[in-house]
């Protein structure tokens, strides 16, 4: 039976709460998959399971709050994020940021102990940048200056809108998709990208993720790799 990417999506995310135990402070991801997670998590937390979340956007914290699930008044650290993603290759790379959240979501992710990537089958590719552009989140100041230096990576980068006006992160920045086509050294563009002044960040999250949950028509599959160990993720 071939089911929807809604309910592919649910699995997904419902099945990541299987990850979160008592105490743990748990790190809130953004997207349409970990809403099917927050809602779980905020069942569980209904009947009894004691932790803390750090949200990554606004959107995810409003959600969080109506769920009942706890936030942190400070963290400097996280047990697990679970968190979605754009695009997940075979090494768990991803792009992610479409969202708008990208930022936030590298600084949650670079704090956890464990990244755990929920997400549809549509999300596995073999190439970064085969299905989506590479979001890249800039100052506001000197924006125009800043797009020719991604465009002289071989870059397309294009402001997002929102009618005539530029979509505004939850940081008050600008958003450019970067339409890259399938990326062949992700680490060199990343390094590329960070090296250009007005950029804040960027939607590559490369060597963060160690389990990918993904829902399919027979339910869930599991993706995991260790983390700076040269093999490919195990079934």
């Amino acid at each position: 039976m071939t089911i929807s990417s809604d309910e592919a999506k649910r699995r997904a995310g419902e099945k990541a709460v299987e990850y979160i135990s008592d105490e743990m402070v748990v790190g809130l991801g953004t997207g349409s998959t970990v809403y099917y997670f927050l809602l779980k998590l905020g069942e569980r937390c209904r009947q009894g399971l004691q932790v803390v979340g750090v949200p990554t956007s606004v959107a995810t914290e409003r959600i969080a709050r109506e769920q009942g699930i706890p936030l942190a008044d400070s963290w400097s650290a996280v047990d697990i994020v679970v968190d979605g993603a754009d695009e997940i290759d075979p090494r768990l790379n991803l792009i992610k940021g479409m969202g708008g959240a990208l930022v936030r979501e590298k600084i949650v992710a670079q704090a956890a102990g464990r990244m755990i990537v929920v997400g549809d089958e549509s999300k596995v590719v073999k190439r970064l940048g085969t299905n989506f552009p590479l979001p890249v989140e800039v100052i506001p100041f000197g924006w125009e200056a800043t797009a020719v230096q991604i465009r002289q990576l071989g870059l397309g980068p294009v402001l997002r809108r929102q009618g005539n006006e530029p979509v505004r992160t939850d940081n008050g920045n600008y958003l450019l998709e970067c339409h890259t086509g399938p990326i062949e050294n992700p680490e060199e563009l990343a390094r590329s990208l960070e090296g250009i002044a007005g950029v804040v960040g960027h939607g590559l999250f490369l060597g963060l993720a160690t389990t990918a949950i993904i829902g399919s028509d027979q339910g869930t599959r599991i993706l995991q790799i260790t983390p700076d160990k040269d093999e490919a993720p195990r079934m």
